[in-house]
């Protein structure tokens, strides 16, 4: 089977739990400078519940799928009930499975949402499966079938294996696009570096920008001009409500977030980052690619669910306007 794009990433099962009973206060103590409380050694009634399967690299093959492409996901569930949902979901979305591991040593990773009516939200992290993926687990064989790689953030001891899959790509004449974690940015130096400049697309939100440059993201022109040397590609920087930058080498693509009604932040980058490069791998066009990723992300906001609300290839959407200026 020869494939558009193989998306490379997590797998996971959210589960989302909305009360008015969650209580966010002002605490110095964490690092964010509030949390959401719960009572002790009682039951709490939830207000509203919902289930939904996420993780970067099935919620960014939805999209690929949605907009016509042939995508196939790799990575690795659990030998348990959440592990055998995503791979209903996946064949459901026709993302091909074929690659897809899977584990009896952890269960499918896990994401647990409380969220308060005001918008409040604490994410409980469980690190599974997913994140064992390691060399041996990859069929290369199979892989090297196909256009274009796109790799989600890996998490964990997957981190390491980001500069075997990129090696495997450039040797095997396959585009990059990278989204890289904490994990990932946090390599030694040398290595990072080796990896980033095989990579075609990177995607950065404007925190992992400054870790990665050590410089400020509000000094955008000095950022960019940094991260152009790390990369010979393209180099994205979403910006949440502020919208998206994009640098070629050559020029500056800036545009601004669609206004809309707020539902559910899960999935919004990965939605984002699918919707970008699908349009740029169909069209080469940074403008067509800006405007397709804020919509997707945009439609993705409006509804619970990180694979919810994405844009069918046949259906119109509001575009931005993108200014274009020299770097």
């Amino acid at each position: 089977m020869k494939y558009d794009i193989i998306t490379f990433g997590s797998a996971t099962q959210d589960i989302y739990l909305k009360s008015k009973k969650f209580v966010p206060i002002a605490n110095k103590n964490f690092s964010v400078g509030k949390a959401i409380c719960l009572p002790a050694a009682t039951k709490m009634k939830m207000d509203d519940i919902a289930f939904s399967t996420g993780g970067g690299g099935t919620n960014a093959a939805a999209t690929f799928a949605n907009q016509g492409l042939k995508v196939a996901y790799c990575g690795m569930v659990g030998q348990d009930y959440f592990g055998r949902l995503a791979i209903e979901e996946l064949k459901k979305l026709k993302i091909d499975t074929i690659l897809l591991q899977k584990t009896n040593k952890k269960p499918t990773n896990v994401s647990v949402i409380l969220s308060h009516p005001d918008g409040e939200k604490t994410i409980l992290v469980y690190r599974g499966a997913a994140d064992l993926l390691s060399k041996k687990d990859i069929p290369w064989k199979k892989v090297k079938n196909s256009k274009w790689f796109y790799l989600a953030p890996f998490a964990e001891q997957m981190a390491n294996i980001t500069g075997n899959v990129v090696d495997f790509a450039k040797k095997n004449r396959i585009k990059v696009a990278l989204n890289p974690g904490y994990n990932q940015l946090t390599l030694p130096r040398p290595v990072l570096e080796r990896i980033l400049s095989k990579v075609n697309i990177l995607i950065l939100n404007q925190e992992e920008a400054s870790l990665l440059t050590k410089i400020p993201y509000y000094k955008e022109k000095e950022l960019f001009k940094k991260l152009d040397k790390l990369v010979a590609g393209i180099c994205v920087m979403t910006r949440g409500e502020k919208g998206v930058i994009v640098s070629d080498g050559k020029y500056l693509f800036k545009a601004n977030a669609l206004k809309i009604k707020l539902v559910d932040t899960t999935g919004a980058g990965d939605s984002f980052n699918s919707g970008f490069l699908s349009a740029f791998m169909k069209t080469g066009d940074i403008v067509f690619a800006i405007q397709l990723g804020i919509a997707n992300s945009a439609s993705n906001l409006e509804k619970l669910g990180a694979k919810e609300g994405l844009l069918d290839k046949n259906k119109k959407f509001k575009k931005v306007r993108v200014k274009k200026t020299k770097c």
